[in-house]
């Protein structure tokens, strides 16, 4: 009698090495959070050395008051939350000018108008080539008491101005990065020139523009700390004037990092559901 020799079909191959490349991928993921955990675990050691050598005495306890306070029944809200409200006050309204500089910007370099190319060319030259805080200096205590503007408005504008060079770098490269046949066919069939950026090329320049726009918000994020120089009521400040009563350094720079950490990663979560809904739509 003649043995029966298994031969596995076609679906069967695919399956078999779809699985295997899920066990790899997810054992690959598995040692990369433990070498994560590693890290986080080793870089805690030596802080509390640290904090060992320097005889410090951590005061855990005293720190719920800097996030809230209930009196008579009613959450008063502690610096700490109202330096983070101004934050993201700060973050959001720069963000959104220096998203509307980049796009004008981008523009004018991609214009056919001589003057709209040298001038979008010196702003991002003279922006991304001189320091933050000089910026902040010149609009605070230059163009600020020209035109009246309060220190809150002096620093929006000086980090919209600073975020808003790199982010026309990254929008011009997300249009050029669109295929130059959707040009051609939106020329073909009549569009003008806001129709053609307004329907065709600006909505699937999204996808190349959101993950480095993303990165861009983020830096925005964390360069808003720098308004503390001019004493912007944001969470560094608020941090800052709190180890000034308090004498409680390492807890309140830990809390900062920790909120600063933990709404960048919030943002970066959000931005990559979005992003995921945009390339399922695109397919």
């Amino acid at each position: 009698m003649q043995e029966r020799v298994w031969v596995p079909t076609p679906r069967e191959l695919r399956t078999g090495k779809k699985a295997s490349l899920d066990l790899a991928s997810t054992l690959r993921t598995g040692w990369q959070v433990i070498q994560a955990l590693l890290v986080f675990v080793i870089i805690g050691y030596f802080i509390w050395r640290g904090t060992q050598a320097m005889e410090y005495k951590w005061q855990w306890y005293r720190v719920t008051p800097f996030f809230y306070r209930i009196v008579d029944g009613e959450i008063i809200w502690g610096p700490l939350v109202l330096g983070l409200i101004q934050t993201l006050k700060l973050a959001a309204i720069s963000g959104v000018i220096a998203i509307l500089i980049g796009f004008a910007t981008a523009l004018a370099r991609l214009s056919d108008s001589i003057a709209g190319r040298a001038i979008a060319t010196w702003y991002l030259e003279s922006i991304r080539n001189t320091p933050l805080l000089v910026q902040l200096f010149l609009f605070y205590f230059v163009l600020a008491p020209i035109f009246g503007i309060d220190r809150f408005w002096a620093g929006v504008l000086c980090l919209s101005a600073f975020e808003g060079s790199f982010a026309a770098e990254i929008i011009r490269g997300g249009i050029l990065g669109v295929d130059k046949g959707q040009y051609e066919a939106a020329d073909a069939i009549g569009l003008t020139d806001v129709d053609k950026y307004r329907f065709i090329v600006i909505p699937q320049s999204l996808p190349l523009i959101l993950p480095p726009l993303t990165g861009l918000i983020i830096s925005l994020i964390k360069h808003s700390a720098i308004v503390s120089v001019i004493a912007v009521e944001e969470l560094t400040t608020a941090a800052l004037n709190l180890i000034s009563q308090t004498f409680m350094a390492f807890e309140i720079w830990f809390l900062v990092a920790g909120i600063y950490l933990a709404v960048t990663i919030a943002l970066s979560v959000g931005v990559t559901f979005i992003e995921a809904s945009l390339n399922k739509s695109k397919r």
